[in-house]
């Protein structure tokens, strides 16, 4: 018997109809988006691995994504664990351009004991060698996978399989765009097999202490890009418009340019958290004298947009910049 497996489409590349085969890049201006069932239809392969129940959300760019869709994406999720017993995963259809966000964010807040695996495409499915189509249907073979449990969200596109936390956006065209710069995959899905070579350390879903289910908004968490000559303007305008957290996205290792580090500090000084990252895009931050006087916290590896999910998060349960700390180590 093929398992079960729920498919929810939020639209993106994956469910786009372009011009013709030839139109890989502007196919957004047909305005053509499919819904869950009409992309299942469209890759009937997807009935060779599993047994696919399609559930229309409203297609959105992903560019539009926000809290809103979290926290019903949430609901939908658990409402499905809930109404379908046997159901072995959950696969969501998202649009590249934020797909490693609301990965991170159902990272850190589902409450469901299901495998959810992210999908998306850097090719339309009307395009000449999509890659739609074979990327839906690893995740729905990734999804169904009993070893995935566990692992929190993952994300599959180009046969790699990668953890919410880690995958990142990294080529605006590529088809490898997804690349977890520090520790890599977590494995592959090949042909004949789902291969898995590592597994993910930190917390994650069910296990977290973050409930959005009541919340009509998250605190507000802006990030400060560090730029040669950045004058602290941008962080004072987070200030004025009642940030309750900043991210800063420092220079590596984790340094802000001196004009933005005084107007960070005069948020610290009004209460405000401001935790400390890197645009590098890889490795870790570390809390010296400097940021410790200055009263910053810092990000661990969490890249700047990952960052302000977990900061926004954090601020649901506590202010308490210990408190925050610890979280910040946990996942």
């Amino acid at each position: 018997m093929k398992p079960k497996v729920a498919f929810i489409g939020t639209g993106g590349t994956i469910a786009s109809v372009g011009t013709g085969p030839l139109d890989l890049q502007n196919y957004g201006a047909t305005g053509k988006v499919m819904h869950a069932d009409e992309i299942i239809a469209r890759f009937p392969e997807t009935a060779l691995v599993a047994d696919v129940v399609p559930v229309r959300y409203r297609n959105v760019p992903s560019t539009a994504i926000d809290f809103s869709d979290w926290r019903a994406l949430v609901l939908l999720c658990e409402k499905l664990a809930s109404e379908c017993a046997d159901l072995a995963g959950i696969v969501i259809g998202h649009g590249t351009a934020t797909l490693e966000e609301t990965a991170y964010f159902l990272h850190l807040t589902l409450k469901i004991d299901l495998p959810v695996v992210l999908v998306g495409a850097q090719r339309p499915s009307s395009a000449l060698s999509t890659d739609a189509g074979l990327n839906l249907v690893n995740a729905i073979r990734v999804a169904a996978s009993p070893e995935v449990r566990g692992m929190g969200v993952l994300v599959l596109l180009n046969d790699e399989i990668q953890a919410a936390r880690e995958a990142t956006k990294t080529s605006t065209l590529r088809l490898q765009t997804f690349r977890s710069r520090d520790f890599g995959v977590l494995g592959h899905a090949d042909g004949d097999a789902i291969a898995f070579y590592r597994r993910p350390v930190r917390r994650c879903y069910p296990d977290t202490e973050f409930d959005i289910r009541a919340l009509d908004a998250m605190p507000r968490v802006d990030i400060s890009y560090a730029y040669a000559g950045g004058d602290g303007t941008a962080a004072r305008a987070f200030i004025a418009a009642g940030a309750k957290g900043i991210v800063s996205a420092g220079f590596a290792p984790g340094f802000a340019p001196p004009g933005e580090f005084e107007a960070l500090k005069e948020a610290v000084a009004q209460g405000i958290v401001v935790v400390q990252c890197t645009r590098a895009g890889s490795g870790r931050t570390f809390r010296g004298t400097r940021l410790a006087n200055a009263g910053f916290l810092i990000a661990d590896n969490l890249i700047p947009q990952k960052a302000r999910i977990l900061l926004s998060l954090a601020l649901t349960v506590t202010s308490d910049q210990e408190q925050i700390a610890r979280i910040f180590r946990s996942y």
